[in-house]
């Protein structure tokens, strides 16, 4: 973060400390760690004193564009005069969607480079008659967690190791079928945007590295897994749905993975934009969505009214979700909805509002005649025991 050098006139020695420590490591709650605080908060808590200071002494509020959060513009300003001079300065800031779009822009260019890849040979005696389905719950690629604080280290390079593994192993468990259906249940990536911030909410995330880099990182993994499940299986569809964390980021996702297999036949990327999807096999009718919209329960309801033709030609219907990060599985009329582990740590948020469940990666294989005839698990604590 980019401090105004005039501010430092303002400042005492340790806010002077501070102030630079804030701007060499970019955010309040790495300045923090960088000096040894444990207030993540505090380097802001100086930011703003010194700013009103300054403000007190007549320094133009207008002077505070570059000390405005990353990804924002400065908006309105508001400043409170009393008989003393000015006594409060409100900014008001706004996402800056020209920063956000060039991010975009650089990320692409880079997934993009050399990114066409050729067809290749199909694995030979693959069941025609089964299906393997890897549920994908919730990656949050760019998630950063500190051990001491959450009691588990996640980030950038551990979420592309436990992603590729788990597919790995499970691909180790699961027989050579005809086709698998690689299914991103959403929230793959952490952040949506170089705000670092959820897009409804605006909850601030803690977040491991640049935009551009996450977004390269979060697509060679799921490259990796794709190419994986491709020296296994016969065909290979990929689903990737929007969460709530990255619903633009899961758009340019399926855009670079479309174009990365654009030659590779075996490869079906699903082009939807659509909160739902829907894929049947024989008898069974897959349905899956993230799990931020629609209530678990009227998901059925959601599957016969979409795709009635496919509900009236299966007898096995099954919903996919993410969204919650644990194990529920709920016997509904006409089909079954389960929800997702995630491989991802809790972050500080979560693991402060109580929230705790096993983390994990499954793969389910299904019979075009009888449903779901097997299941396995890879849990992160294989994954770490074998790192």
């Amino acid at each position: 973060m980019k401090i105004d050098p005039e501010l430092y006139e303002y400042c005492t020695d340790r806010q002077r400390e501070v102030l630079e420590a804030y701007e060499e490591h970019g955010t309040g709650p790495a300045a923090a760690e960088a000096l040894g605080g444990t207030d993540r908060t505090y380097p802001d808590k100086v930011l703003r004193d010194v700013r009103k200071k300054a403000a007190r002494e007549g320094y133009a509020p207008g002077h505070f564009q570059d000390g405005v959060a990353p990804g924002y513009l400065m908006g309105k300003v508001t400043v409170q005069r009393g008989p003393g001079g000015v006594e409060r300065v409100w900014e008001r800031q706004s996402p800056d969607q020209r920063m956000a779009m060039e991010a975009f822009e650089e990320a692409i260019a880079d997934l993009c480079n050399g990114i066409a890849v050729p067809a290749r040979p199909a694995p030979t005696h693959c069941n025609d008659d089964l299906l393997t389905v890897i549920p994908m719950g919730d990656p949050h690629f760019g998630l950063l967690s500190w051990a001491r604080e959450t009691g588990e280290n996640f980030d950038l390079g551990i979420a592309e190791r436990l992603t590729f593994d788990a597919v790995d192993r499970l691909c180790d468990m699961t027989p050579h079928t005809g086709t698998a259906l690689l299914l991103n249940l959403g929230d793959y990536f952490h952040a949506d945007n170089s705000t670092n911030r959820t897009p409804r909410g605006g909850n601030v995330l803690d977040v491991d590295g640049r935009f551009a880099k996450i977004a390269s990182v979060g697509f060679r993994a799921m490259v990796r897994c794709i190419d994986r499940l491709l020296e296994k299986h016969g065909t290979v569809i990929v689903r990737n749905n929007p969460g709530n964390h990255d619903p633009h980021q899961a758009a340019m996702l399926n855009i670079a993975v479309g174009a990365r297999y654009h030659d590779e036949p075996r490869v079906h990327v699903d082009p939807s934009p659509s909160s739902f999807y829907f894929y049947r096999f024989g008898k069974v009718l897959i349905g899956s969505t993230h799990g931020d919209g629609a209530k678990l329960n009227d998901l059925p309801l959601i599957m016969a009214n979409d795709a009635p033709s496919e509900w009236a030609a299966a007898e096995h219907r099954v919903w996919h979700c993410g969204h919650f990060h644990h194990d529920q599985v709920k016997d509904l009329v006409g089909c079954t909805v389960e929800t997702h582990r995630t491989l991802a740590a809790g972050d500080a948020w979560h693991r402060h509002h109580g929230y705790r469940a096993g983390r994990d990666m499954k793969a389910i294989v299904y019979s075009r005649k009888y449903g779901e005839v097997n299941r396995v698990r890879c849990g992160v604590e294989m994954l770490e025991q074998a790192a």
